[in-house]
């Protein structure tokens, strides 16, 4: 493939309607929520991409690939980086959202990280010009860390750390953030006193956060022991002295709206030792219906985790899986010391200084798990490829404001004003 090609877009070349796929890609989630999904998504042409990977999936598969497969996130965008507790109890910040990873050519993230850039700037009141500075930004700082990853050894490589975070603006905010979202904030914020009796329970606020009991709180706690059996014997050791207090439903993101996400709130040395797990319904990545290596199927939970291992420099102890009810679920802990940029935040000298660290962290993150000399040897030393990527994003970022468009006419635009949904974005 030339390097020139990656800059082609035109949709006259799709073989797909893009609200005919959202429709199928609904199927199997819970039906109440799918108009809430279909909310968050009108929010915003950005809100829209977050949750149109089956559509951008579709499109990619339809243009020539490098061929060069590697690990992807598959829902490369500047909001699915943030700052997470390392197993050591340090704050970093690493791709932190799997739930579309797989083996796949290597520049679908890159083209689709690049269009958040461009989509995220212009929500953040950004000109284009602008945007397509913090692209040529991203992709640069990318070319660099791949050459240089091309030439460690590879242990350095899966110990390569980024130390310039805390110098960047943007990045800074977010570990500050993320500082004060301790179990013990989490506990404040997600909980109340019980009624009756002492401890704590869930704080209901439907239908964002639902309490659940009997046979469903049965099916999710049971659901624990094969969740237990997913950890080392060292981590297996730790789950066991935390009990289980309380029990929820949970929405989460847009992407994943209207699949099953619980919550167990925990118990370790007396109430002042909270522990939130997430158990999370994946149904396998949007892109595998195009590969013709697809991933077998043995476990989504299990491919999920395993990619988030593959790519990630330090991931959350708890990560593991389980299965209820015959679904697929990946567990790990809810907001230990998480958190994530805010699109306003991404204007003026943020945007670009953002988009360098993504360049830095997809580099590692595909050099951890991929062939990265290959990746060098096709970007190549000229500036044919980042000039093709900065075009396509321009023009995708075009088209995804042209297909939200036309989901604010469809049937899935509910009635209300622009106010109504930009609250319901946010929660």
């Amino acid at each position: 493939m030339k390097r020139q090609d990656h800059g082609l877009w035109d949709a006259k070349r799709r073989r797909h309607e893009p609200l005919r796929l959202l429709e199928e890609s609904m199927r199997g989630r819970v039906p109440a929520l799918v108009p809430l999904k279909y909310e968050r998504m009108l929010a915003s042409p950005f809100g829209y991409f977050r949750g149109a990977v089956p559509v951008m999936a579709a499109d990619l598969a339809s243009l020539p690939n490098t061929g060069i497969v590697n690990q992807i996130c598959g829902d490369a965008h500047v909001r699915n980086l943030g700052a997470y507790a390392a197993p050591d109890g340090r704050l970093v910040f690493d791709i932190n959202d799997f739930d579309e990873t797989t083996r796949a050519p290597f520049e679908w993230d890159l083209k689709r990280l690049s269009v958040s850039l461009v989509l995220a700037g212009r929500e953040a009141g950004a000109k284009d010009s602008f945007a397509k500075n913090a692209v040529w930004a991203f992709l640069d700082q990318y070319r660099k860390c791949v050459r240089i990853f091309a030439k460690l050894p590879v242990l350095e490589v899966a110990r390569y750390q980024v130390h310039r975070l805390r110098k960047v603006a943007p990045v800074s905010e977010i570990l500050l953030k993320a500082e004060r979202a301790t179990p013990m904030h989490t506990l404040e914020t997600l909980t109340i006193p019980a009624k009756r009796g002492t401890g704590r329970i869930f704080r209901e606020n439907k239908p964002v956060l639902s309490r659940i009991g009997g046979s469903q709180a049965r099916r999710v706690l049971a659901a624990m022991k094969e969740y237990s059996e997913s950890l080392s014997p060292a981590r297996q050791h730790l789950l066991a002295q935390y009990r289980p207090v309380d029990e929820c439903f949970k929405v989460v993101g847009t992407g994943s709206v209207g699949t099953r996400d619980f919550c167990i709130y925990m118990e370790g040395n007396g109430s002042g030792d909270p522990l939130f797990l997430q158990i999370k319904e994946e149904v396998g990545s949007a892109y595998l219906p195009y590969l013709s290596d697809r991933a077998k199927k043995s476990h989504w939970g299990r491919l999920v985790a395993e990619g988030q291992l593959a790519m990630q420099m330090q991931s959350d102890p708890l990560l593991g899986w389980t299965t209820i009810a015959n679904r697929d679920y990946l567990v790990r802990q809810l907001n230990d010391h998480k958190a994530a940029i805010a699109v306003e935040a991404l204007k003026g000298p943020g945007l670009v200084a953002y988009a360098e660290v993504c360049g830095e962290l997809l580099a590692r993150g595909h050099a951890r798990s991929g062939d990265v000399q290959m990746i060098v040897g096709y970007i190549g030393n000229g500036e044919s490829f980042a000039e093709a990527i900065v075009d396509f994003a321009v023009a995708y970022a075009d088209q995804t404001e042209a297909d939200w468009e036309k989901l604010r006419k469809s049937k899935h635009a509910p009635r209300g004003t622009g106010q109504e949904k930009a609250a319901v974005a946010k929660r």
